[in-house]
């Protein structure tokens, strides 16, 4: 099985985690704004294609590219990861890959969460700022909730949470023998 791993990354934690999942799978690699310069022809030959984004406010980042190829993707075994600063056992996670998707995509996309962490030092100027304004709000909050109040110090600062295991049911998934598709 020819397998295919495209990813964008801001600080390095899904670069991270597509490099484990190539490795495992020993699939080819590349970065988005690689993949978008290539021909429809190019993915022609691959059985499995995982597309890799980072989560902000509740969107994975330039997933809009991997939607519109996934259309004609169909007969390929098709997967979509994305990564975050919340623990994988954060509850709000099943609700987002839950309605990441239309109930379409669930058909032919199977979607899975990986943790990954917080690195302010790598983050573009307005990613950074724009983190921290909400950590202020969520600490300057009168009515914070105990989770909230967690979320904000856990977000004060960078932090790493990854780890390879959790590309495990990625792996298992693009590497099925069967031509079951995503439910």
């Amino acid at each position: 099985m020819k397998t295919l791993i495209i990813y964008t990354s801001q600080t390095g934690f899904t670069k991270r985690y597509a490099e484990w999942i190539a490795e495992k799978t020993g699939g080819d690699l590349l970065e988005l704004k690689d993949a978008q310069k290539k021909s429809d022809d190019y993915f022609k030959d691959f059985d499995a294609i995982c597309y890799g984004g980072w989560l902000m406010a509740a969107n994975v980042v330039k997933v809009k590219w991997f939607f519109e190829k996934a259309n004609n993707w169909k007969n390929k075994r098709l997967a979509l990861f994305c990564v975050g600063g919340s623990p994988n056992d954060n509850p709000d996670i099943d609700t987002f890959l839950q309605n990441a998707l239309t109930k379409e995509q669930h058909k032919y996309i199977k979607i899975f969460y990986c943790q990954g962490g917080f690195n302010y030092e790598k983050m573009k100027t307005p990613s950074r700022l724009a983190m921290k304004m909400f950590v202020s709000t969520l600490r300057n909050k009168k009515d914070a909730t105990e989770k909230e109040k967690v979320m904000a110090e856990k977000m004060a600062s960078s932090y790493d949470i990854s780890d390879v295991k959790y590309i495990e049911p990625i792996v298992a998934y693009l590497l099925e023998k069967d031509n079951e598709k995503a439910v």
